[in-house]
């Protein structure tokens, strides 16, 4: 049970460490060299992790350029990696021997002239998410199940939708088709069908690629006169996921192809399922058959997360660093301020903690303002200090001038200090910045409204209700 747990965990950093590289490296280099990439055995006394790559020329070629990321990557999100091996995966076949045949089965070619002819193919098809008879769930992520994706209002009917996908029983959709922003959690769904289909179809042939991907294939098959071979080993999958489809824009060949290979798979009764970054109508450049084929099954929404599902997420994930402990101020933080997507959201959450881990620092609000500025600053909404100040006046009952007047009432001071503490959340004003404008008052007032109203959160069940509906009148 350890050694399985250990695996899910490297798996999952993985998923972070590979999503890192993907914007640092680039789409191409990445899915050609990086993606491929499976981690492997882990010795806790040496701190020697083990990364597998399919052929001995990939691992030589991502040991050379990609050695010293790679280790430093693994050291910022797990400290106890002292050394990283990158080395040929030692049970499996590299995918170049592999050749479909028109049963659509893995066989070895007859001889080396027929192996030529499907080198250029296997190359390009090298490094993509392939599943079939004998290769298991190669290139579906471990780490990215139905148990590890957190609901939400915004996305359970995605996810309940993409569970009935991956069900024994023949679903009464198809295809499905996940629309959503950037980083709510399409391709997350995407492997999570694949992963629980292969749990109950062990014999499934399952193909995952970005329409991207797809293009590719598409182009280097039509290059190298492979058309037929193509169209047969797309057509012999039980479960075709494709990401991104909005990329396939404006390709007309291989618009055609899909539809083509869209309807024999419906014909046949498999199971198609895309994820966009909008609604199939919204897709410019692609040919009215084409759209009704994406739209004929059930389009299920993901809407950005609410603040709600984002403090889950970061609770849930917050399970894996037992060790590290994050107070719940951060948590409402983070949760308020990173609101673009979910992936920033995890993302931000991930450096503070490994930042925190590296430097022997306690995880604090301070901390997270200082290590996030970059995250924090993207995501807020350009709230001023003087629309926090006139809602809660309007929330009080108070004229705005008692924000900056000298009075001591607690009608008055109370509604001040919790105007502050706003100011401070929500804006990217400093201490000093903040007391000035609430009638040139010193920071250390500032930092001690904020502290108070902290801490009044904490055992002011009144205080924390007044403090909610405010945050939520602002974020609205």
């Amino acid at each position: 049970m350890e050694e399985d747990q250990e695996a899910l965990n490297l798996a999952a950093d993985w998923a972070d460490i590979s999503q890192g590289l993907r914007k640092d490296l680039g789409q191409q280099v990445h899915s050609q060299w990086i993606k491929p990439i499976q981690p492997g055995n882990y010795c806790g006394e040496t701190g020697t992790l083990d990364l597998y790559l399919p052929t001995e020329f990939s691992a030589n070629w991502v040991a050379d350029r990609f050695a010293d990321r790679l280790s430093l990557a693994w050291k910022i999100a797990r400290p106890d990696v002292r050394h990283v091996r990158i080395l040929v995966h030692p049970g499996r076949r590299p995918l170049p021997e592999l050749r479909l045949g028109n049963g659509g089965n893995p066989r070895r070619p007859a001889n080396d002239s027929a192996q030529g002819a499907s080198d250029s193919l296997s190359a390009a098809l090298e490094g993509e998410a392939f599943a079939s008879l004998g290769q298991g769930a190669a290139g579906i992520d471990a780490s990215q199940t139905f148990a590890s994706f957190v609901t939400g209002t915004s996305n359970v009917l995605a996810c309940n939708a993409a569970q009935r996908m991956a069900a024994p029983e023949t679903p009464q959709f198809s295809p499905l088709y996940l629309k959503g922003a950037t980083g709510q959690g399409k391709t997350h769904l995407l492997h999570a069908i694949g992963h629980a289909y292969l749990a109950s179809h062990p014999q499934a042939r399952i193909f995952y690629c970005s329409a991207e991907r797809f293009m590719v294939e598409f182009v280097q098959a039509l290059r190298h006169n492979q058309m037929m071979e193509f169209k047969s080993r797309l057509r012999g999958f039980d479960l075709l996921l494709v990401d991104d489809i909005q990329f396939i824009i404006g390709k007309a060949s291989a618009q055609e192809e899909l539809l083509y290979t869209i309807d024999a798979l419906l014909q046949e009764g498999k199971r198609l399922v895309f994820a966009a970054d909008r609604a199939p109508q919204a897709l410019d450049g692609v040919e009215p058959r084409l759209l009704s084929r994406l739209s004929m099954g059930l389009v299920a929404d993901i809407q950005a997360a609410d603040i709600e599902l984002r403090r889950s997420i970061l609770e849930s994930r917050l399970t894996r660093f037992a060790a590290v402990q994050v107070p719940a101020d951060v948590i409402e933080f983070l949760a308020r301020t990173i609101n673009r997507n979910v992936r920033e959201l995890v993302g931000g959450l991930n450096k503070l903690i490994a930042y925190a881990q590296l430097t022997g620092q306690q995880v604090s609000l301070q901390l997270a303002e200082e290590q996030l500025t970059d995250i924090l600053s993207a995501n807020r909404r350009r709230i001023t200090i003087d629309e926090i100040q006139r809602t809660v006046c309007q929330f009080y009952r108070i004229d705005k001038t008692e924000m900056s007047s000298k009075r001591r009432a607690r009608a008055v001071v109370r509604p001040r200090q919790v105007a502050m503490y706003l100011a401070k959340v929500l804006t990217p004003r400093s201490y000093p910045e903040i007391g000035r404008k609430f009638g040139g008052r010193d920071h250390s007032t500032v930092i001690h409204a904020v502290r108070l109203i902290e801490e009044l959160r904490t055992r002011d069940a009144d205080m924390d209700g007044d403090v909610r509906s405010l945050l939520r009148q602002l974020e609205s």
